[in-house]
């Protein structure tokens, strides 16, 4: 008999706010000391009230935009119930009467084509805390930072069937929520986890099957292996009897390669959901909603479109521009001062993303700005500065946004001379110092040419038209 699998994801998106969802604490612990960004508020003391903040419903609106769904102009908050040590109240503040947004829709692309993706709902809520293992001391350690960093949680509907579309639909996501600014989607972070539902039924049955949930993946690599996994343990169940499948909440061990029962999977009831009193509801009203509307950014696929019909931009050029939403503010901005798409794409494509990845920084960290780009890209293109010096300006421009290339350029003495004079002087000094690259290049090795080329050129500090030093090198060669 063949089967097949039915996947939803539950996944929990960190928002890129600077504050937590109900206090003024920060959003951002990385880093830092275990219990450094707490207040009374986070921690669940008696007698705190919650204040929403309001960037989060303006990322949740976003999100809930990009992702097609309905907004929700009444949204309120829920107490969530259960006892964990890392959630200091008891209780988690979340969504589940009336969601930020509702019925979304998200068309993924695989190597079998084109497919719909049904969102049921995204809803805001607060992160929980972080237990640290200590093995040696043999104790469990409550690091509250993380608690009330404010997250979404993207249901989907059991649309997913595979390992490479619950891959593309989180690139997807990824992709949306960081062109529209809400979040870093990084997943090595942890500011993206997936719970992922899974369960197998004979092909063509419109009948679920058992289901099982697999809790905080944090890597797509390790999604699709423990998918692989866990449907070939169903398959086996259900043919061979190896075991009686319950429904249950399941860890996966990488390192194994194995999922191990956790628990029996909660149902809603078990977690006695009821309106927090101390959060009002949030009226979302026209001026309000239309505002965010109105900020939502291109989608990556309109603006690889727009780059190809309007700047002249190949496939592949456009295809890895639209990566990031920062790569593409700081091309535009580069090609609004050069007025030369293929020469900033050119730049950005071969130099930032190098530098990027050099510094091992993802590519919405970058912070150049446009416009400074633009100016360096004019210095090579009108022969003011070499290619290898703008490089080197570059690299200096990462580590102080203030610097102007030109200014730079004139301080580091990278402003190509047209001075001859100079030129012939470092030629005939290279060339009595060598004589037997000299000899080499009149004995046909063209190499030697390059040779004392770059000996030329070093002397000069990149400072000359390539072209010009290397009819004057020939002709001095030729002479001697």
């Amino acid at each position: 008999m063949r089967y097949e699998t039915v996947i939803g994801l539950e996944v929990h998106v960190e928002l890129a706010t600077k504050s937590k969802i109900f206090c003024s604490c920060s959003a951002h612990s990385y880093g830092s000391e275990p219990n450094d960004h707490v207040c009374p508020a986070c921690c669940g003391m008696p007698g705190m009230l919650p204040v929403v903040n309001k960037r989060v419903v303006d990322y949740g609106m976003k999100a809930g935009l990009m992702l097609n769904c309905h907004i929700n102009r009444t949204t309120t908050f829920d107490k969530k119930s259960y006892y964990y040590p890392d959630l200091p109240a008891a209780y988690q503040t979340t969504q589940w009467f009336a969601p930020v947004a509702v019925n979304g829709l998200v068309e993924i692309e695989t190597k079998e084509g084109k497919k719909n993706i049904r969102i049921k709902q995204i809803h805001m809520e607060e992160d929980a805390g972080k237990l640290v293992h200590d093995i040696r001391e043999d104790t469990t350690h409550v690091d509250f930072n993380r608690t009330s960093v404010p997250l979404i949680e993207i249901v989907s509907q059991p649309d997913l069937s595979s390992a490479e579309e619950v891959e593309a639909y989180l690139e997807r996501l990824k992709s949306l929520l960081r062109f529209a600014k809400v979040a870093e989607c990084e997943m090595a972070h942890g500011t993206m986890r997936c719970d992922v539902n899974l369960s197998v039924r004979p092909e063509g049955s419109d009948k679920l099957g058992v289901r099982t949930e697999m809790k905080n993946m944090n890597s797509i690599e390790a999604i699709k292996r423990a998918i692989e996994y866990e449907t070939a343990r169903h398959i086996d169940a259900i043919e061979n009897g190896t075991e009686v499948l319950v429904q249950e909440t399941r860890r996966w061990d990488d390192i194994k390669g194995k999922s191990y029962a956790m628990r029996t999977k909660e149902t809603a009831g078990d977690y006695r959901y009821f309106p927090d009193p101390n959060v009002m509801p949030v009226v979302i009203d026209d001026e309000w909603f239309d505002s965010i509307k109105e900020s939502l950014p291109e989608f990556p696929e309109v603006k690889r479109e727009r780059y190809a019909g309007e700047y002249g931009l190949g496939e592949y050029d456009a295809e890895r521009l639209t990566q990031s939403i920062a790569l593409c503010e700081c091309f535009e901005g580069a090609y609004a001062v050069c007025k030369n798409a293929k020469d900033a794409a050119n730049w950005m494509i071969s130099d930032i993303m190098r530098i990027l990845n050099n510094k091992q920084m993802t590519y919405d960290m970058l912070s150049l700005d446009g416009a400074t780009l633009g100016k360096l890209i004019l210095l090579v293109t009108d022969g003011k500065v070499s290619r290898a010096n703008g490089k080197k300006i570059l690299e200096a421009m990462f580590e102080d946004s203030s610097i102007d290339p030109e200014s730079y350029a004139k301080e580091n003495d990278f402003i190509i001379s047209n001075d001859t004079g100079l030129v012939d002087k470092v030629v005939k000094e290279v060339i009595a110092a060598d004589p037997k690259s000299v000899a080499d290049f009149k004995g046909g090795k063209e190499k030697a040419l390059m040779a004392l080329f770059g000996k030329c050129m070093k002397e000069l500090k990149g400072n000359c038209d390539p072209q010009t030093l290397r009819s004057i090198l020939i002709d001095a060669v030729n002479k001697a």
